[in-house]
C-alpha cells in the first residue's frame, strides 16, 4: 500500500516591521494512507492553503520533504476555491483537456453522467451556475485519476442545500473511484460528514494540534451523530 509522507520543517514568508520573517508552518508531520479521505481543519490564516500549495509543488520555497512512495512522478489533482474553468472551452472540452493521454476517453462520458452534466457538456462556463461550475471542476479532478486529490474549501460560498448536494456527489464519486483526498475546510460538520480522519491545525507557526479517526460509514452519519461528535470536540472547534 502506498503512503504519502509529508514533513514541512519550516515555511516562512517575508515579515513586516520588526519581524523580518513570518513563520507560517513549522515541524509539521502528516502521513496519508492510500485511498484515505483526510480533512484539515484550522483557524483562518493558519496556512492550510499554503500547505496544499507546497504539496502540489506550486510553492517550493520551504524546508522539508514530501515522499509519495512511488516509482514514478505522482499525479496530483487540485480543486480550488474557485472552479477555474477555461471560459473559451465547453464543459466537455474542459474535461478532455485535463485527460492524460493514457486515460480511456470513455471516462469523460462516465463522469458527465455521474455529475449530472451530460445535458450541459457543450455549454460554455459563463452560462453555468456556480454550483454547476463546481461540478465540472470536480469531474475534471477525478478524470485524471490522481494519486492525491487536494481540495481547498471547494464548496465555499454555496448555499446550504447546494453545498450538501456537492458533498453527496463527492462522496459518491470517491466511493466509485477511490483516491487519496486531502480536503481543507473551516466547517467541522463538513469534516465529520466526509472524512476518515480529521486533522486539527494550530495557529501559526502551524503544526498538527490533534487528530481523530471516524470509523462509522458515511451513509450512517446522521445529523445527530455529527452534532454529537462535534460537541465532543467543542474545545477544538471553539478555536477555529
Amino acid at each position: 500500500m502506498n503512503q504519502i509522507h509529508i514533513h514541512i520543517e519550516r515555511k516562512v514568508f517575508p515579515g513586516h516591521g520588526e519581524n523580518l520573517v513570518h513563520t507560517a508552518i513549522e515541524n509539521l508531520h502528516l502521513n496519508l494512507k492510500e485511498h484515505e479521505f483526510v480533512c484539515l481543519v484550522g483557524p483562518s490564516g493558519c496556512g492550510k492553503t499554503t500547505l496544499l500549495n507546497i504539496i502540489a509543488g506550486l510553492d517550493q520555497d520551504y524546508s522539508g520533504d514530501i515522499d509519495f512512495s512511488l516509482q514514478r512522478p505522482p499525479t496530483l489533482g487540485y480543486v480550488f476555491q474557485e472552479p477555474r474553468l477555461l471560459p473559451w472551452r465547453t464543459v466537455r472540452e474542459n474535461l478532455t483537456l485535463a485527460l492524460p493521454e493514457e486515460q480511456d476517453p470513455a471516462v469523460i462520458d462516465e463522469l458527465l453522467s455521474a455529475t449530472g452534466l451530460t445535458a450541459f457538456q457543450h455549454v460554455y462556463p459563463q452560462r453555468l451556475s456556480l454550483g454547476m461550475s463546481r461540478r465540472v471542476a470536480l469531474a475534471r479532478a477525478f478524470a485524471i485519476a490522481p494519486d492525491l486529490l487536494l481540495m481547498d474549501e471547494p464548496f465555499v460560498s454555496l448555499d446550504a442545500p447546494a453545498a450538501q448536494s456537492m458533498r453527496e456527489l463527492l462522496t459518491r464519486l470517491w466511493l466509485q473511484r477511490p483516491h487519496t483526498i486531502l480536503f481543507v475546510t473551516h466547517d467541522l460538520r463538513e469534516a465529520i460528514a466526509l472524512a476518515d480522519r480529521v486533522v486539527f491545525l494550530t495557529a501559526p507557526p502551524t503544526t498538527i494540534q490533534s487528530e481523530f479517526a471516524i470509523d462509522l460509514p458515511r451513509m450512517q452519519r446522521t445529523q445527530a451523530f455529527i452534532e454529537n461528535l462535534r460537541s465532543k470536540f467543542s474545545q477544538l472547534a471553539s478555536e477555529l
